[in-house]
C-alpha cells in the first residue's frame, strides 16, 4: 500500500521534496506525488477566509477510488472545520484520506521570521498525525509521541516527532 501525496494550492517545491523523502524513510512503501484536479475556491469560507478541510477530502474521495494506499493532501491555504477556529489537518478515521495545511505551520506565521526547517519539522509531525489516523489511532497521551493532540502550535513544537511504541505497533507498515 502506497502513499500519494497530492499538493492542492501548494508551492513549496523544495518543502514537498523534503517531506516525500522522509516518509520514505519511515514507511515500507512507495511515496508517490500526485495530481489531483481539485478547485477547492469552491470550498472557501468568505466569512471565514478559510476553506472548509472536509469538503475537499470528500472531492478528493471522488477522484481517488482506485489509489491503493493513503491520500495526503497538502496544502499551503488555511483549513478549517466548523466547530474550531482552524485546524492543521483532519483525517479520515480508519480511512484512505488526509489533509494538512501548512499556512499555520510557517514560523513567520507567529514571529515573522523564516524558518525551513522547523516549517518541515512541524509538517513532518502533522503528516504523520493525520496518517496515523487513517491507520487507526486516536490521540496519544503520551507527548512524546506524535499523535498528541495539538490545537495549538506550542503542542506541535512540543509534542514528539515519531509514534510511541504503543502507537507505532498500530501501524503495520511503520518503520520502527
Amino acid at each position: 500500500m502506497d502513499i500519494f501525496i497530492a499538493p492542492v494550492k501548494f508551492s513549496n517545491v523544495q518543502l514537498l521534496k523534503n517531506l516525500t523523502a522522509e516518509l520514505s524513510k519511515r514507511f515500507s512503501c512507495k511515496t508517490n506525488i500526485i495530481n489531483l484536479s481539485i478547485d477547492i475556491d469552491n470550498f472557501l469560507s468568505k466569512e471565514r477566509g478559510q476553506y472548509f478541510s472536509t469538503q475537499i477530502i470528500a472531492e478528493a474521495v471522488k477522484l481517488t477510488p482506485g489509489f491503493n494506499g493513503k491520500v495526503i493532501l497538502l496544502t499551503d491555504v488555511d483549513i478549517y472545520v466548523p466547530v474550531l477556529t482552524f485546524i492543521f489537518g483532519e483525517a479520515q478515521l480508519n480511512g484512505k484520506h488526509s489533509i494538512v495545511s501548512v499556512c499555520r505551520l510557517h514560523e513567520e506565521f507567529y514571529s515573522g521570521e523564516s524558518n525551513d526547517s522547523l516549517l518541515l519539522q512541524r509538517t513532518i509531525k502533522e503528516v504523520l498525525h493525520e496518517l496515523g489516523h487513517n491507520y487507526g489511532l486516536v490521540h496519544c497521551l503520551n507527548w512524546d509521541c506524535v499523535m498528541h493532540s495539538s490545537p495549538g502550535i506550542e503542542e506541535v513544537d512540543i509534542k514528539g516527532a515519531a509514534f510511541c511504541r504503543s502507537c507505532a505497533s498500530r501501524v503495520e507498515s511503520f518503520k520502527y
